[in-house]
């Protein structure tokens, strides 16, 4: 038997042909079989009580044509074929919505690490239609102290005021656990902190130390 892989909020993950995925009988929209042949990914997510011990919990977002449902999956480690990170803003921008470009240059000007996840990721890695008008510009920085947190907050705040879609995401500390970037630039004494086994309260200095 594989051994349980180690996940992070927001990892994507690739099966292998013929997987064998549980929860299908959730999923009447969507085939997952033609969905792991064309290549598509699925993405980790909290484990629930109901889990197994012994399967990898996985999630899928399925696209507003297909009801936008979120899918709580489940498969063997050695149905996995790779983990890989969600991917550069700089990849994912090339189906952004004409009207977001100023904003992404922006962000890429001063974040050209960023990642991105939600609506935008989505409709990059599947070719299906996630984005709509209201979507958010959903953002993953890697911060390494909280002066690096300071300083990203900050920039990210200039950038939102300017016009352009809402910029929502997270703050990500070495350990992989995150802060949304919003509440990091509150300045309260605890933050919310985020990780792939839930979230916790935590001292600004204990999230980047």
């Amino acid at each position: 038997m594989a051994e349980m892989p180690v996940l992070r909020r927001h990892d994507l993950v690739h099966l292998r042909s013929g997987a064998r995925i549980e929860g299908v009988a959730a999923a009447p929209e969507v085939s997952l079989a033609d969905w792991v042949a064309q290549g598509r990914p699925f993405i980790a997510r909290r484990p629930a009580c109901a889990d197994r011990g012994d399967r990898v919990p996985i999630g899928l977002p399925l696209p507003p044509a297909l009801g936008k449902a979120r899918l709580a999956l489940a498969v063997a480690p050695e149905a996995m074929a790779a983990i890989v990170p969600p991917p550069l803003l700089a990849d994912a921008a090339a189906v952004a919505p004409p009207g977001w470009a100023q904003r992404i240059g922006a962000l890429l000007a001063a974040f050209p690490e960023a990642r991105c996840f939600g609506s935008l990721a989505w409709q990059h890695l599947t070719g299906l239609a996630y984005l709509s008008p209201g979507s958010d510009l959903d953002l993953l920085l890697p911060c390494a102290s909280v002066r690096e947190a300071d300083a990203a907050a900050a920039r990210l705040a200039a950038i939102g005021a300017e016009e352009g879609p809402a910029i929502d995401g997270e703050l990500v500390a070495p350990s992989g656990e995150a802060v949304q970037w919003r509440e990091w630039a509150s300045a309260a004494a605890q933050v919310a902190v985020k990780a792939i086994d839930g979230v916790r309260l935590a001292r600004r200095e204990e999230v980047f130390p």
